[in-house]
């Protein structure tokens, strides 16, 4: 990053956009009846387009120092954000700001809604898997800095998990383990990590000998994950990675209570170390992340760009994941006839 000032948008840059004079674009905004109709719906295109917005009356304008900051996270009751907000709150107050929470309840409808209201009262964003468009996110990083957190977005600083070695080492553990199929759980269509995480296990999944199924997509939530089991019990796989550890937990339960066993029977994966995935029996074998350190690596990035710091356009910083290994994945079982009781048996091992 490199120093420079951030300039805002103004009426005048709106106005020469559209071809029309300054007093126009302020009436468009302050006064709409007074403008013709066709005129007002080009001239509120061109504002978002280039990034301007009015200031509601009684609002902080763009250019007072509120010392407040943004955060918007998909589901507040989802663990997952514990300590990435926790993280967040840590460097926010080291640096003297605080943090304005928001919940989009995994709607990217609500997300807009709630970023657009925040705009005149935040000095910058955070935000944590959004679920909006990234045209929509763009126009918002062109008001306020923005630093997006679980999904890279050209021209916008981004912060992102390793989700593509984490798949990779997940994978080399269910081969590792006999296994040679498994069942993907997916998320919220609208997440970009969970369509990373797929295409890395289908692709690796594919290179290894590893057979992959989908089904979803799912709620991310516990369940969303009892109805992702639900669907698996006519013909229960041996593995299944899901999309985070709420919805493998879901899986879990589901199997579990319908008689089949964990991981005897199915080996279960999830994503994030959630607190929870310790608690349950089996404990939750995870692809970890490091939440708080990605909350306070944001909040200190977006701080920079307030500061002045310019955001160079180059890739998103990847943050490492660990591969935690737990109860709930085991050596797959097989059967097979044994040649001299003709008997079926069950083995742990591939012979």
């Amino acid at each position: 990053m490199t120093d420079q000032p951030r300039t805002q948008v103004t009426i005048y840059d709106v106005a020469k956009a559209a071809g029309v004079a300054p007093s126009t674009v302020s009436r468009t905004f302050a006064r709409p009846g007074r403008v013709n109709a066709e005129t007002a719906a080009r001239i509120r295109q061109v504002a978002e387009d280039i990034g301007y917005r009015a200031n509601p009356i009684g609002q902080a304008p763009p250019t007072s120092q509120t010392h407040l900051l943004g955060l918007m996270i998909s589901d507040v009751a989802n663990p997952f954000y514990s300590q990435l907000i926790r993280g967040a709150q840590i460097a926010a107050t080291q640096a003297g700001y605080e943090i304005l929470l928001a919940d989009c309840r995994e709607s990217g409808t609500r997300e807009r809604a709630a970023l657009e209201r925040l705009v005149p009262v935040v000095e910058g964003f955070v935000i944590g898997s959004s679920r909006m468009a990234d045209a929509a996110l763009r126009t918002i990083a062109k008001q306020r800095p923005m630093v997006v957190l679980n999904r890279a977005l050209r021209d916008v600083p981004s912060v992102i998990t390793d989700n593509v070695s984490g798949m990779h080492a997940a994978v080399d553990l269910l081969r590792e383990l006999g296994h040679d199929s498994v069942v993907y759980v997916a998320g919220p269509e609208a997440s970009w990590a969970d369509g990373v995480r797929f295409r890395a296990l289908r692709d690796y999944g594919t290179a290894s000998g590893l057979h992959t199924h989908k089904v979803g997509p799912f709620l991310p939530t516990f369940e969303g994950g009892m109805a992702a089991g639900r669907v698996m019990l006519e013909k229960p796989p041996t593995a299944v990675i899901a999309y985070n550890d709420l919805m493998a937990i879901g899986v879990m339960h589901a199997l579990i209570t319908s008689g089949l066993k964990v991981p005897e029977q199915v080996s279960i994966i999830g994503f994030d170390d959630i607190l929870t995935s310790q608690l349950v029996l089996p404990t939750l074998t995870t692809v970890a992340a490091p939440t708080r350190q990605m909350g306070m690596t944001a909040v200190n990035n977006v701080l920079a760009i307030i500061r002045g710091a310019r955001h160079g356009g180059g890739e998103a910083l990847i943050m490492p994941t660990q591969l935690k290994v737990r109860g709930s994945t085991a050596q797959r079982r097989r059967k097979r006839v044994s040649p001299a009781l003709g008997t079926t048996m069950v083995s742990g091992s591939d012979s």
